[in-house]
């Protein structure tokens, strides 16, 4: 894995609240990633915004913990129960969110910001701990439902879990007590393993920047020449969508399926030439959810 890139300066933010009258946020980190992985993150939304957030305890090696559900017949049936194999997870969450708590004005709630699975099992805290003193669950980059059963070759790689989440844990609602936003990037285009695509334009997106580097199939147009052959790294990528969604050629961020990351509900939201993680990531030529300039793009709704 790549280094994460170095910071740029702190975007100017002309109306950030103060510190003290913000909403705290808590993060929940995703799939093998640690705390450390969103302190940029943090700096900018304290700095340029005035949001505290406070990221649950997480490290690499944690996750190994998740290896224990393999000792449950479930998890080869593929319906395995999140308790308790994630119950270190959400234990987690829970003392992020009491510390949260503690920066909270009278009367204020705090939001979640899940990013990958943390967005998932951010909907599972809810089912667990309550949404007493939560206002906002945020998800970005999450794979919130799960593949379609049946398609050859396509295995469930939460082993049931999101089947779980999906059948337990309450809808996706957008009111005044509770909102749920769900962020998609769409970053690369996947295509088949083997062929040539389906004839959909596979045109570069923008995000203001130079995006020359963002991985994608530019088609000629004319209808007079055949598609270009899409990239291996275009394939690649297809393979891990389709074990996602089921579809190999749809767009998503690289890691998580646009039409994954979205749930019914909640307010929905697509952003062009966004990656999935902070890993590989380039604020300038492949930002990601946590970029400055795309942050900018979201960090109203923490407010």
């Amino acid at each position: 894995m790549s280094a994460l890139p170095t910071p740029h300066p702190l975007p100017l933010a002309t109306n950030a609240s103060s510190p003290a009258a913000a909403r705290p946020a808590v993060i929940l980190p995703g799939l093998g990633n640690n705390t450390a992985d969103y302190k940029f993150l943090t700096l900018v939304l304290r700095e340029a915004y005035g949001i505290p957030s406070v990221v649950a305890k997480v490290s690499r090696v944690d996750w190994l913990r998740n290896a224990a559900g393999l000792l449950s017949p479930n998890y080869w049936r593929g319906s395995l129960c999140p308790r308790p194999v994630l119950d270190w997870y959400l234990e987690r969450v829970d003392e992020a969110v009491t510390e949260a708590n503690e920066l909270l004005a009278d009367g204020g709630k705090i939001s979640l910001i899940g990013h990958s699975a943390g967005g998932w099992l951010g909907r599972l805290y809810f089912e667990e701990f309550g949404t007493s003193n939560i206002s906002l669950l945020l998800t970005l980059g999450t794979p919130h439902l799960p593949p379609p059963k049946g398609l050859p070759g396509v295995i469930d790689q939460t082993r049931g879990l999101l089947d779980y989440v999906n059948k337990n844990c309450a809808p996706a609602v957008y009111t005044p007590e509770l909102k749920y936003v769900c962020i998609a990037g769409r970053y690369i285009e996947g295509a088949r393993l083997i062929g040539t695509s389906n004839g959909a334009s596979h045109n570069k997106i923008s995000t203001g920047e130079d995006n020359s580097k963002a991985e994608s199939i530019t088609d000629n147009g004319n209808g007079k020449l055949p598609p270009a052959a899409p990239s291996l790294r275009a394939r690649l990528i297809g393979q891990g969508y389709k074990q996602v969604c089921g579809k190999a050629e749809v767009w998503g961020d690289g890691v998580v399926p646009e039409v994954s990351a979205h749930l019914e509900g909640a307010l929905n939201i697509s952003l062009d030439g966004v990656y999935h993680s902070p890993f590989g990531s380039d604020d300038t030529l492949r930002p990601w959810y946590g970029s400055p300039s795309v942050l900018e793009k979201w960090v109203h709704h923490l407010t």
